[in-house]
C-alpha cells in the first residue's frame, strides 16, 4: 500500500485507546461503556493532549454503522412477543415512569432557559433508562433471581419500544419545525401501519426461509444473512421516512421470533462490540471540556433529576401497579440512570442540526455519571426501604400493603375480554395487510403496468383483480372468521345484554371490510363505480367463494402461528426432555384379587426403582392415601393412581393384572394437574401448608418445578416462589378452582 488512508490511522488510534483504558477500567471494575467515553474525549478534537484523530466525517460514517448494529443488537434482544408478556405491573409502572420523565425534562430545560426543541429532546435523553448498565449491575451484584427484577427487565422492553417512538416523534417535530397534533397522530400511526406489517411478514417469512436453507447456513453463511436482512431493512425504513436505527431495531425484532434467534445473536455480538466501541468513542470525541464546565450547574442539576426521578416515579408507578413497598422501592433504586438511547437520541438532535451544541455534552455527562452510581443506588435500595418504613406514618404502610395484597386478586378473562382481545387481533392484522396491498398495488404495480399497456382503463381493471384476488382471503377472515367460538356462544345465551353488542362488532367489522375494499377501488376508478364493483365483490367473496377462502386462509394462519411460536415450542422441547418426571401423566389402575404382589408393601416391591413410577396415592374404600409410605401394603381393589412417562408405563402396565370393571366417572375425576403460583392462585410467599391446597382440592402436592429445577415430594413447610409450578394429585374441578379464590 503506497499511501496509508487516514481513516486505518484513525481507527487505529480509536481502538489502542479503547483497548487501553476499557482494559483499565476492567480492572477498577468500571463499565466498558465508560472507557470507550473517556477514549473519545482523549484522542477527540477537544483534548490536544494526545495525537487526535485527522477524518472527524470518516470516523461519523463508522459511528452510524455503530448505531445501525448496535439497535440490531438490541432487537434482537427484545422480540415483540416479550412487550406482550411484560403484564400489567410493567406497562402501569413503565408508561407512569416514562410521562413523569419525560415532562420533567421538558420542565427542567424551560426552567433552565432553553428552547422548546432542547427542552423536548432533553425529556427524551433523561426518560430511557440503560438496559446494558442494568443487566451489567444485576449480574455482578447476583440480583438476576430476585424478584423486583422481573418487574426492572418489564419496564426496560417498555422503554426500549417508546425510545423508538421518540425517536421518530422527535425526528417529525425537527423536521416541521412545530409541535402540531395532526402530524404526531399521522407519524404515530403511520409508525403503527408499518411495524405491524413488517412483523406480520417477517414471521411469515423469514422461519420458513431459514428452514429452506438450513442445510446450507453455517455460520458465516448465517451471519452475512443477517446483517444483509438487517441492512436491507435501514434501507427501506429509511425509503418510508423513517431513520436507520429504527430499521435495524425492527430486523432484530423479527429475527428475535426465529429458531436462529440465540445463534444470530452469538454471531453479531463481535460485530456489534466493534462498532459499539466505534460509536461510544465517536460520542466521546464530541465532548468539550470546557461546556462541561461551563454547564457544569445544568449537569449537576439534570443528573440529580434522573437519579431522584427515576427512583421517585419508577417507585410510584410500581405502587400503582400493586407491586409491595419493597418491590417498588428496589425497581426504582435500579433505573435510576440513563445510557445508550439517551445517547442516540442525543446523535438524532446533532444530525438533524436541530438542537443547542451543549445538550450532548451534557446528556453524556449525566450519562457518565448516573452509570458509577448505579451500582451502590441499588445496594442502598434496602436501607432505603427500611428508612422509609421507619418514617411513613403505619397506616399508610398498611394501606399500602391492603392495596398490594387486593391487586393481587385478578378474576379470570371474562367472555367479553377474550372475544373483543380476537376482534381486534383479527381487525388490526387483516386490515394492516390490505391497506398494505392497495398502496403496493396505487404506487408500484399501476405505474409498472402503464409502462407496457398504453389503455389506462385495461391497467386500472387488472391492478383491481391482482388486488382483489390478492385481498380476499383477507376480507373472508374480516367478515366471515368464527370469534372465539365458546365465548361467543356463551355471550350469545345471554339474549337480554349480549345480542345487541355482537351484533353491532358483526356489523362493524364488515363495515370496515367494505371500506378498504372500496379504499382500493377508489384508487383506481370514479366513487360511483367503486361503491357498486365493492357490493359486488363482497356478495361474492362472502357467496361464491367462501368455502375454498376458508381453506386458503386458515393455512395461511397456521403457517403463521407455526413459524410465531417454533422458537417456544422447540426450547419447551429441549426443556421438557430433560425433566423426566414432568413430561408424565397420571394413570389409574384397579388391583385384582389375582395379583402376586398382593399383601407386599411398596418397599418390597420396588416399583419406583424397578419402572421409575411413583405412586401418587392408594385409593381404599373411602379413604384416600396420598404419597403412601413405603411400608403401606397393596390390598385386592385397591385403587392406584400411578405417575410415569408413556414408556414407564408401557412397562409397568405389564405386570398389572386386568380388572374388568366399569369404569366409575367420579374417581377419574382424581387427576395430576399442575398450577403456577402467579397473581391468580395468590399462593405466593405461602408454605404448602398455609396454601390450604390439601384441604381445598383434597388432592396432594406432589412436585414443583421452580427455576429449572424439580422438587419431588415437597414437604409441607416449603414455601411457594413467584412462577412455580406445583402440580398436584387430586379432584380436577377442585384443582381449577385454585384460580378462583
Amino acid at each position: 500500500m503506497a499511501h496509508l488512508p487516514v481513516l486505518i490511522k484513525d481507527l487505529a488510534l480509536i481502538l489502542g485507546a479503547a483497548a487501553l483504558i476499557t482494559l483499565f477500567f476492567k480492572r477498577i471494575k468500571q463499565p466498558v461503556v465508560l472507557g470507550y467515553i473517556i477514549a473519545g474525549l482523549i484522542v477527540g478534537p477537544n483534548f490536544k493532549l494526545f495525537p487526535t484523530i485527522g477524518d472527524v466525517e470518516g470516523i461519523k460514517i463508522w459511528a452510524e454503522i455503530g448505531v445501525v448494529f448496535l439497535l440490531f443488537a438490541l432487537g434482537l434482544e427484545f422480540s415483540f412477543k416479550k412487550l406482550v408478556k411484560v403484564g400489567g405491573s410493567a406497562a402501569i409502572t413503565g408508561i407512569t415512569e416514562l410521562l413523569c420523565m419525560m415532562s420533567l425534562g421538558y420542565g427542567m430545560g424551560q426552567l433552565l432557559g432553553w428552547s422548546s426543541m432542547d427542552s423536548m429532546f432533553l425529556g427524551g435523553i433523561i426518560a430511557i433508562s440503560s438496559t446494558t448498565i442494568i443487566f451489567r449491575a444485576f449480574d455482578e451484584l447476583g440480583l438476576k433471581t430476585k424478584q423486583f427484577t422481573g418487574l426492572v427487565l418489564g419496564v426496560l422492553v417498555i422503554e426500549d419500544l417508546v425510545a423508538i417512538l421518540l425517536m421518530v416523534l422527535l425526528s417529525t417535530v425537527a423536521v416541521s419545525k412545530q409541535f402540531e397534533g395532526t402530524q404526531m397522530f399521522l407519524s404515530i400511526g403511520k409508525l403503527l401501519f408499518f411495524l405491524c406489517l413488517w412483523f406480520l411478514m417477517g414471521i411469515f417469512l423469514l422461519p420458513t426461509f431459514f428452514k429452506k436453507v438450513q442445510k446450507w447456513l453455517s455460520s458465516e453463511t448465517l451471519l452475512v444473512v443477517s446483517l444483509a436482512l438487517c441492512l436491507g431493512m435501514v434501507v427501506l425504513a429509511d425509503q418510508v421516512g423513517f431513520s436507520a436505527a429504527l430499521g435495524a431495531f425492527i430486523m432484530g425484532s423479527i429475527l428475535a421470533e426465529t429458531t436462529q434467534a440465540h445463534k444470530i445473536e452469538h454471531l453479531v455480538t463481535s460485530v456489534k462490540d466493534l462498532f459499539g466501541a466505534i460509536f461510544f468513542v465517536s460520542v466521546g470525541m464530541l465532548i468539550n471540556p470546557s461546556i462541561l464546565v461551563e454547564y457544569a450547574l445544568p449537569v449537576f442539576l439534570l443528573t440529580m433529576a434522573v437519579i431522584f426521578g427515576k427512583v421517585i416515579f419508577v417507585t410510584t408507578g410500581a405502587l400503582l401497579a400493586g407491586r409491595p413497598l419493597k418491590q417498588a422501592v428496589q425497581a426504582g433504586s435500579s433505573m435510576s440512570q440513563i445510557g445508550e438511547f439517551s445517547f442516540i437520541i442525543a446523535t438524532l438532535g446533532v444530525s438533524l442540526n436541530v438542537t443547542s451544541s451543549y445538550l450532548y455534552p451534557i446528556a453524556v455527562g449525566v450519562s457518565v455519571i448516573t452509570t458509577f452510581t448505579t451500582p451502590y443506588m441499588i445496594k442502598l435500595s434496602e436501607p432505603l426501604y427500611h428508612f422509609l418504613v421507619k418514617v411513613l406514618p403505619k397506616k399508610w404502610i398498611t394501606a399500602l400493603e391492603k392495596y398490594s395484597s387486593s391487586s393481587q386478586i385478578i378474576e379470570s378473562e371474562s367472555n367479553w375480554k377474550r372475544l373483543l382481545r380476537f376482534y381486534i387481533q383479527i381487525i388490526i392484522l387483516n386490515g394492516v395487510i390490505m391497506i398494505a396491498l392497495t398502496l403496493l398495488i396505487a404506487y408500484f404495480l399501476q405505474p409498472f403496468l402503464m409502462k407496457f399497456i398504453t389503455e389506462p382503463i385495461y391497467v386500472k381493471i387488472a391492478c383491481a383483480l391482482i388486488g382483489l384476488i390478492a385481498m380476499a382471503p383477507f376480507i373472508w377472515a374480516l367478515t366471515v372468521k368464527k370469534m372465539s367460538k365458546s365465548a361467543y356462544a356463551a355471550l350469545w345465551l345471554d339474549r337480554k345484554y349480549s345480542h345487541g353488542p355482537l351484533v353491532m362488532l358483526e356489523i362493524a367489522r364488515n363495515a370496515i371490510a367494505v371500506i378498504l375494499v372500496g379504499f382500493l377501488l377508489r384508487q383506481l376508478f370514479d366513487f360511483w363505480i367503486a361503491v357498486g364493483a365493492t357490493l359486488v365483490v363482497m356478495l361474492v367473496i362472502g357467496i361464491l367463494f367462501r368455502q375454498r377462502l376458508q381453506s386458503f386462509y386458515q393455512r395461511l394462519e397456521d403457517r403463521f402461528l407455526q413459524n410465531l411460536h417454533e422458537k417456544e415450542l422447540l426450547e419447551q422441547n429441549k426443556t421438557q426432555s430433560h425433566l423426566s418426571p414432568w413430561d408424565a401423566h397420571l394413570t389409574h389402575y384397579r388391583i385384582s384379587p389375582h395379583a402376586s404382589y398382593i399383601g407386599k408393601t411398596l418397599e418390597e416391591l420396588q416399583w419406583r426403582e424397578q419402572y421409575g413410577i411413583n405412586v401418587a396415592f392408594i385409593e381404599r374404600g373411602n379413604k384416600v392415601m396420598f404419597a403412601p409410605a413405603r411400608t403401606e401394603k397393596i390390598f385386592p381393589f385397591d385403587n392406584i393412581g400411578v405417575i410415569g412417562t408413556d414408556q414407564q408405563m408401557l412397562e409397568f402396565g405389564k405386570i398389572m393384572v386386568p380388572y374388568a370393571e366399569e369404569a366409575d366417572t367420579e374417581k377419574e375425576l382424581v387427576e395430576l394437574e399442575k398450577i403456577v403460583v402467579d397473581e391468580h392462585t395468590r399462593l405466593k410467599g405461602l408454605t404448602i401448608r398455609e396454601s390450604g391446597i390439601r384441604e381445598k382440592t383434597n388432592g396432594l402436592v406432589v412436585g414443583i418445578e421452580r427455576k429449572g429445577e424439580r422438587i419431588l415430594n415437597p414437604s409441607s413447610f416449603t414455601k411457594l416462589e413467584w412462577d412455580d409450578i406445583v402440580w398436584i394429585v387430586g379432584n380436577r374441578k377442585k384443582i381449577q378452582q385454585l384460580y378462583h379464590p
